[in-house]
């Protein structure tokens, strides 16, 4: 990589011509039309928060350094953002009266071209940068990731953009990444973290890959239309909704790609599957179950794997002397204290486990009104405890 040092560029300069899309959120041109402020590789515009932006302008009213600032040189005259777009965007936005900051006095305070006039004189630090070697975009895209270790790091999202960055990625972005999108709102019922942040693009991704991201965008990097991508997280959203009634904020954030592969093809009644979900979340309401979030992976399952909801456990004193009547009866009797081993033809029949080796079970179970109490515990051998179920 070469590296140029510039300091007779001015915070004027980058705001002749600049550019800020406010539907998508990014700044887009700046510098005479040279300089492509958030190139496709870039992460989103994530200052817009009246907080890490003011910051930015208040620096530089106060005369403070804003740091390094990095172009990369991609032809004669025509640059790229290599980072700064978070800074750059943001005095922008102030220079071109899209962004007030709040004075001394708590006043809204806007840029004043007479009062401000020595703000665009001030010069910045850029470093003009060009790829070498025999894969210059690998060395570009390396030391990319390398200079945005610092501030507020890349996540993985972010990076992958940057690596395959093309037209897929333009048009995926735009769709999954555009707060603006009448969308949102719905998919972020169900997808947690901010679409600025790639979010919602990292978990259509995940879905139509099925966990393996980087691949698929490897394989689809130059690819101009993104219909399966679309399709696969439509279909997913359009599953939920069609199975579950209502939404519960629990339901946000979960494993959603899965339990579509796991379960869209089991046929269900939406106002029973729902009805159960509600039930379960009164016995969880009731302190009977300790994982809410798994309610709806244990309804769609039909309600065969208990353990997914950690439902309210006896304590080691009640399991521990559970243990010992059982053991002591079982010794006497010559069977084992697994009753339902002790009941069976197999070599178990006869079997005493370690204490280890066996699980407390409700007898009645806890859904159909079995409390956690001594009275209502036995020691089951950890394979019949989970092939029980919640029978």
């Amino acid at each position: 990589m070469k590296a140029t040092l510039r300091t007779d560029i001015t915070v004027g300069d980058i705001c002749k011509g600049f550019y800020y899309n406010t539907l998508e959120g990014k700044g887009v041109n700046g510098w005479g039309g040279k300089l492509v402020i958030q190139p496709e590789y870039q992460r989103n515009y994530i200052y817009a928060n009246n907080k890490d932006d003011v910051a930015v302008v208040n620096s530089l009213l106060k005369k403070y350094p804003i740091g390094l600032i990095y172009f990369l040189k991609v032809a004669e005259d025509r640059y790229e953002v290599l980072d700064g777009q978070q800074r750059i965007t943001s005095f922008g936005r102030f220079v071109t009266g899209q962004l007030d900051i709040l004075d001394e006095h708590g006043m809204p305070h806007k840029f004043d071209p007479a009062h401000h006039a020595w703000l665009l004189d001030r010069p910045l630090t850029i470093y003009i940068c060009e790829g070498e070697g025999d894969d210059p975009e690998a060395e570009i895209k390396s030391w990319f990731k390398t200079i945005n270790i610092a501030g507020k790091p890349l996540n993985e999202q972010e990076l992958l953009n940057a690596t395959y960055s093309g037209p897929f990625i333009t048009e995926a972005k735009a769709v999954f990444s555009n707060s603006s999108n009448n969308n949102m709102q719905k998919w972020q019922r169900f997808v947690a973290g901010d679409p600025k942040r790639q979010a919602v693009l990292a978990e259509a991704l995940n879905w139509v890959s099925k966990g393996r991201a980087a691949e698929y965008l490897k394989a689809h990097r130059y690819d101009t239309s993104i219909t399966e991508l679309r399709n696969c997280f439509d279909s997913v959203i359009a599953w939920i909704d069609s199975v579950f009634k209502d939404v519960k904020d629990e339901m946000c954030g979960l494993e959603w790609g899965r339990l579509y592969e796991q379960y869209h093809a089991t046929p269900c009644d939406p106002d029973k599957v729902w009805e159960r979900v509600e039930a379960l979340f009164a016995d969880a309401d009731d302190k009977k179950i300790h994982n809410r979030r798994n309610i709806f992976e244990y309804v769609l399952g039909g309600e065969k794997d208990p353990m997914l909801l950690k439902v309210r456990i006896f304590p080691p004193e009640i399991a521990r002397k559970a243990y010992k009547i059982q053991t002591d009866d079982a010794k006497r009797k010559g069977v084992s204290n697994c009753p339902l081993c002790a009941v069976g033809h197999a070599a178990n029949a006869s079997r005493i486990y370690g204490l280890k080796e066996m699980e407390a079970d409700h007898v009645t179970a806890w859904s159909k009104g079995g409390d956690t109490s001594a009275a209502n515990c036995q020691m089951l051998c950890r394979a019949h405890n989970r092939a029980k179920g919640n029978c």
